[in-house]
């Protein structure tokens, strides 16, 4: 950029210095003076004058180019700067709303959760589930479970005849169950509380004919024994007592079978 400062600068020394030579010439021999007119000393002037001006314009003229070249440079590094910071801006407000989405989708994720679990718990309100009753596990419907629990409470609460009847409307309810060999246990157990003897019996023998090897059996078979000693029957008694002790030697019912047994007559 200095280079080319100089350059219109060196030219009009050289044409100043031409001139001087010329005058210095002229002035120093007047017998040569006639080799030049006034005229042509005038456009010799003229025209080193254009020469010089020429030059100075066009220096001026490229000093002007160069500083509108700096001034375009400086409005685009100002452009691309501000171009920068939008985007900058840009980039920022992406960045919130992709956090804040971020938020919003960990929160829907957490709601679906919520929701499927609370279904989830709804429906195994619905579905077959394993129980253990008496040792036994099996599937049951929550509403068979249901039912079975809320006959067993009337049973606990010394309400016999209400319990015999909701045992008896289980049973025909779920003949399939597999809380119906203690179902039948407890029914007979409210008929013995009722004196319906005769109708126990028939739910105690229907209990070991379903299920012989029910930890409830040797109690079953023991109520039937004390069913007939309350229908007088004496006899059957003690055959029913020696059946237990004989298919159930090591339960407690038929140690209290050998004390029933010394008791009869």
């Amino acid at each position: 950029m200095r280079e080319a400062h100089r350059q219109p600068l060196r030219g009009a020394r050289a044409a100043i210095a031409a001139a001087a030579t010329v005058l210095c010439l002229f002035a120093s021999s007047g017998a040569s003076a006639a080799l030049f007119e006034d005229d042509e000393a005038r456009r010799a002037i003229l025209d080193l004058r254009q020469r010089v001006e020429a030059q100075r314009t066009n220096g001026e003229r490229d000093a002007e180019a160069q500083r509108q070249e700096a001034s375009q440079l400086h409005r685009s590094m100002l452009e691309l700067q501000n171009q920068i910071e939008a985007l900058r801006s840009e980039i920022a407000r992406l960045t919130g709303q992709n956090e804040q989405l971020t938020r919003e989708l960990a929160d829907i994720q957490r709601r679906q959760k919520d929701i499927a679990t609370g279904v989830d718990e709804r429906l195994r309100k619905f579905e077959p589930a394993k129980v253990s009753v008496d040792g036994k596990e099996f599937i049951a419907d929550p509403t068979e479970s249901r039912d079975f629990e809320a006959a067993l409470a009337i049973f606990r609460k010394g309400e016999f005849p209400q319990a015999q009847a909701a045992f008896a409307e289980f049973i025909k309810r779920y003949p399939q169950s597999g809380f119906k060999p203690t179902a039948l246990f407890w029914l007979g157990n409210a008929q013995y509380a009722n004196r319906d003897y005769r109708g126990a019996i028939t739910n105690f023998r229907a209990l070991l004919a379903q299920s012989p090897d029910h930890p409830r059996a040797a109690e079953a078979v023991l109520s039937i024994a004390n069913c007939q000693i309350e229908l007088k029957d004496n006899a059957g008694a003690r055959r029913t007592l020696d059946e237990l002790i004989r298919t159930y030697p090591q339960s407690e019912a038929a140690q209290a079978a050998k004390e029933r047994l010394a008791k009869i007559r």
